[in-house]
């Protein structure tokens, strides 16, 4: 490309797509499109060096600062990292930096590449005094409140220096596509890969939402290593771990390109089977020594880049557009294609979220488009390959009637969603029904999709408690129902009976009421008669982090009449709506527990795993699978394994078996 004028628009298209995907966290496109265009800019700004100007994505790092944040200056800039795309350009990116330090062996220790947003951490005399975003690498995000509302970050670590480390935020697979799931139900937009999702979640100007999205952390990276005696980056991760950060253990050191081979290889077809999302691998020179004598150049370090995996697509064709009914009556389409394999897996279905976006990417049937998975997860539409497009199709036009129940959909206010507001939609009920069945709630095993489904068809359930009401001579008459079938079912809907409040209140499927905020009720409330009654008063919950919208929510819910009928037949049927766990204003505050984070390990004689962390939480203690710098108790059995030596490493208190039979023979 030889035109200026072409140059400045591709460059332009850059700037507008940066700004998304760094500021907005909204990107429009995917990251191999965005990695393709910017590959062009480069190979345009090497033949034209003369037309490089400051605001060239190539020269500046990351995106604007939210000016709802407090700034914070880095002492030391936060840069990006050079990008290649195949073993060759790999292969030569080794060569450059074996070339500029004059060694034909250079040591790099290899890392996955989190997608997550870049944190700096800052910590005097053992407490964390300061988060912040790269921002544009110079100047952050103060964003301290929220950082310290992720559970795995260190509030104190077991060190008084001055210190500093830099990481990646990152929402897991499970998280993203379970924030994804409530966001279509509260009929709002999707967030289009975790990676947004978790600098959406980390920008939030209420912490109390951050703490929600269940973020997590990986630490890489010591700031002047060199005052904690430490060689190498390998090393690094070994002290930071010690220190009680959360580090990714998946790194390894290699010396020689074949090495590289099998890294990359076994991390390709790993990726799907891991509970984060990656989208590369970084190379590391592992002597720090040699990194600083590398350097860096205006954006990017001179002694690490990162291979970037090939984007994964499929080719398919679009057979029709299915229009399916949630519990919320949000109706959502999905596109039914031929099947196609895709990243380890056979893809018939892909979302399309909402009819906005169906519009936006032009998908009609017939097309021929290209899919990809979201978050490794779940299956989108990426784009339409217009030019396979055959002439005369139509558009798709935005349905007005309900899929279901033939009731006319509404777009309420500030949702982009279509919804069904009729109560009685049979689609509606039937999800109301298997979200009260999921494990979560009252977790009764064999009440999937296709046997409530079953159960509806033949009028057997309509509403939650005709699920009590079923019997042997009922279940009979269900397609594929054999005795042992029935009876197991009938077993599980009577266990299912003496769940806690907080599971019935979740299963109910409230509208923003989550199983975090249901046991926070229950904690407090104790019985759903109380908690009805005190909603009546029109007083706010003594609930601190429970707000107006939770309260208009569970208040407009329990002033409907079929709910409270609901309720009275749940206590006829004898479902317990009482809260089965810890008393809060009964725990003993003086308690030798009461408040502490409490780790166990090992195997205990006189008691099972469950039975002690019941115990525990009863007497006010918060019991943790991880031992960190703010563990306060190591309670060990036979067998403790690795946790008993980070406890004595970080000089935690560790309790025998013998000694906690005394602390709890003491009261």
């Amino acid at each position: 490309m030889d035109n200026y004028e072409e140059y400045l628009n591709l460059k332009k298209q850059l700037n507008i797509y940066r700004r998304e995907y760094y500021t907005e966290d909204a990107p429009s496109v995917q990251d191999f499109e965005y990695d393709r265009l910017y590959q062009k800019l480069l190979a345009i700004e090497s033949a034209h060096q003369d037309w490089v100007s400051s605001d060239s994505p190539s020269q500046n790092v990351g995106g604007a600062i939210n000016t709802a944040f407090p700034k914070f200056s880095h002492t030391i800039p936060m840069l990006s990292m050079d990008d290649v795309f195949s073993l060759e350009e790999s292969e030569a990116a080794v060569q450059r930096i074996q070339k500029n330090i004059q060694q034909d062996e250079v040591e790099f220790n290899l890392e996955l590449k989190i997608d997550g947003l870049a944190i700096s951490l800052i910590y005097e005399n053992g407490h964390l005094v300061k988060g912040s975003t790269r921002g544009d690498g110079m100047v952050g995000e103060d964003i301290t409140p929220n950082i310290l509302q992720i559970a795995d970050i260190p509030k104190e670590i077991p060190l008084k220096d001055h210190l500093e480390v830099r990481g990646e935020c990152y929402l897991g697979k499970e998280s993203f596509a379970r924030l994804n799931e409530a966001r279509l139900e509260e009929g709002k937009s999707t967030f289009a890969n975790p990676r947004n999702a978790a600098a959406g979640s980390l920008r939030q100007l209420n912490s109390k939402v951050t703490k929600e999205r269940n973020l997590q952390s990986f630490i890489y990276y010591v700031i002047e290593p060199e005052n904690f005696d430490l060689k190498t980056q390998s090393q690094a991760l070994i002290k930071l771990k010690e220190w009680g950060f959360a580090t990714n253990q998946q790194n390894r050191v290699i010396k020689n390109f074949g090495e590289v081979r099998d890294y990359l290889d076994e991390y390709q077809e790993k990726r799907f089977n891991l509970p984060y999302n990656i989208d590369g691998i970084v190379f590391k020179v592992n002597d720090l020594a040699l990194q600083n004598s590398l350097g860096n150049t205006v954006k990017v370090p001179r002694w690490e880049f990162a291979y970037k995996f090939p984007p994964l697509e499929a080719r398919t064709k679009i057979r029709t557009i299915e229009w399916t009914v949630g519990r919320t009556g949000v109706v959502t389409p999905t596109a039914v294609m031929d099947p196609v394999s895709l990243a380890g897996s056979t893809v018939q279905r892909a979302s399309l979220h909402n009819f906005d976006l169906l519009h936006e990417k032009d998908v009609r049937i017939n097309d021929y488009v290209d899919i990809y998975k979201a978050g490794d997860i779940i299956p989108e539409v990426a784009r339409v390959d217009f030019k396979a497009r055959k002439s005369g199709t139509k558009s798709y036009q935005e349905p007005h009637y309900c899929p279901d129940c033939g009731a006319k959909l509404v777009h309420l206010s500030e949702e982009v969603a279509l919804r069904c507001i009729n109560p009685v939609c049979p689609a509606q009920v039937r999800a109301h029904i298997e979200h009260f069945a999921t494990r979560d709630a009252m977790n009764i095993l064999g009440l999937g999709p296709k046997v409530v489904e079953k159960l509806y068809d033949l009028d057997l359930v309509n509403k939650i408690p005709d699920l009590y009401k079923l019997d042997e001579i009922k279940l009979q008459q269900v397609p594929g129902f054999q005795e042992k079938s029935v009876k197991k079912l009938l077993d599980n809907l009577e266990e299912s009976k003496h769940r806690s409040l907080e599971n019935v209140l979740y299963g109910f499927g409230i509208r923003y009421v989550g199983k975090n905020v249901a046991l926070k009720i229950a904690e407090v409330y104790h019985n759903l008669d109380d908690l009805i009654s005190f909603l009546k008063t029109g007083e706010d919950l003594e609930i601190d982090t429970i707000g107006s919208v939770i309260q208009n929510s569970l208040s407009n819910y329990f002033a409907n009449q079929e709910v409270l009928e609901m309720v009275q037949e749940l206590k006829e049927l004898q479902v317990n709506l009482k809260y089965l766990g810890r008393d809060l204003n009964s725990v003993d505050h003086d308690g030798f527990f009461y408040d502490k984070r409490v780790v166990i390990t090992g195997t205990l004689a006189g008691y099972s795993r469950s039975q002690l962390n019941d115990l525990l939480t009863n007497q006010g203690a918060k019991v943790s699978s991880s031992v960190s710098s703010k563990t306060d108790f190591l309670i060990y059995g036979s067998d403790p394994g690795s946790k008993l030596t980070k406890a004595n490493n970080l000089k935690i208190q560790l309790i025998s078996e013998e000694r906690l039979d005394e602390i709890l023979q003491e009261k």
